[in-house]
């Protein structure tokens, strides 16, 4: 077994501390990886203190992982020693599903293995997360990085990239047409960024007013202050797509008045409670849609990489040190942090050897 450190919760109200434990070594399709970087998203809180009620302790976070492979098992094929890598929000699934075998492996229907917060396929047992200095995953669940530089502001992309790439994608942005995107944080950065990137005409409402002039440098064409009735009216029925990263309820009717014909408000952030029911007759005399999504499958993920490194698209970030943490979380609460936080995993291999 692989002896390692990493931080981690306790219980739901324990701060993450250092905590040591073990990996396994790697099996004949496993890569073990040193990791680098390790972003911090908004599950890492909800999951460590168990706001899902889902949460097996003690808890690793961390499913945003930039790092360079340190070992392969005999049949692993697509990496060798010295490569970067990268691991998402997923380590297995069960790969035989309708879903798995369509390339579709966070829709599984008996539930994919999550980085962290498990349960492992077979064995039930917990997973722990990047927050660590090393992790084992098996190869078809490994990300190859070809982004060259800024290795640290990647790690969001496996996460917050993914998650509205996806949607993006799917939904046909691109050139013609009008996307708009709500709330300017880890996600919708990241969603401005590549609506862009694919060509689209990309509107980012806000309720903040002193964010129009960083919307526009991340490549928003226009920036709607969502609280100005006015401003709000002036886009009636004229948007193809709107994906919604806010992660907090709030009124979904103000939006849905805004697509056309037959087009449809994509869901990506998770409130820990649910949304006001919208109005049906803001949908049915429009033929519009509400939908969600999650994340991507290993293959698109692996495509919103490649596109990314590209495009020079990168997360806008802040680095942290590991002993960081628990401030990191309650800023992050607080909305401050432009956009994203990302752990230098180098400041948890330099701290004292005892584990809490």
């Amino acid at each position: 077994m692989i002896q390692t450190r990493g931080y981690a919760a306790q219980h739901a109200t324990a701060p993450l501390a250092l905590f040591g434990f073990v990996r396994r070594p790697p099996g004949p399709r496993d890569v073990q990886i040193d990791i680098l970087y390790c972003g911090v998203c908004h599950s890492d809180l909800h999951t460590a203190r168990n706001e899902w009620h889902n949460t097996l302790y003690p808890s690793v976070p961390g499913h945003e992982i930039v790092g360079r492979v340190i070992a392969t098992g005999d049949e692993v094929t697509r990496f060798k020693v010295g490569d970067l890598a990268g691991v998402g929000c997923m380590v297995d699934s069960c790969r035989h599903c309708g879903a798995c075998r369509e390339g579709l492996e966070q829709y599984c229907e008996t539930g994919f293995t999550g980085t962290y917060n498990g349960p492992e396929q077979g064995s039930g047992a917990n997973t722990y997360g990047g927050y660590s200095e090393t992790i084992v995953v098996r190869e078809d669940f490994v990300l190859r990085i070809s982004h060259a530089e800024n290795l640290a502001a990647v790690a969001p992309l496996l996460c917050a990239g993914i998650t509205t790439y996806s949607p993006l994608r799917h939904w046909g942005a691109g050139p013609g047409r009008k996307v708009g995107v709500v709330g300017l944080g880890g996600l919708g950065h990241m969603a401005v960024k590549i609506a862009h990137a694919m060509g689209a005409q990309v509107v980012l409402f806000t309720t903040s007013p002193g964010k129009a002039e960083d919307a526009r440098r991340l490549g928003a064409d226009e920036v709607v202050v969502s609280r100005d009735a006015d401003q709000m009216a002036a886009h009636a029925g004229s948007f193809d797509l709107i994906l919604n990263t806010v992660a907090a309820p709030h009124d979904l009717d103000a939006f849905l008045v805004l697509l056309k014909r037959d087009a449809t408000m994509v869901l990506v952030g998770a409130p820990g409670e649910p949304h006001p029911s919208p109005d049906v007759f803001n949908l049915i005399f429009r033929r519009r849609r509400i939908a969600g999504s999650l994340i991507g499958g290993i293959a698109e993920t692996q495509e919103m990489l490649d596109f990314c490194a590209a495009h020079g698209i990168v997360s806008d970030i802040e680095t942290i040190a590991m002993s960081q943490i628990n401030e990191a979380y309650e800023r992050m609460l607080k909305g401050d942090v432009k956009y994203r936080f990302v752990i230098d995993m180098a400041t948890l291999k330099q701290e004292p050897a005892q584990a809490a």
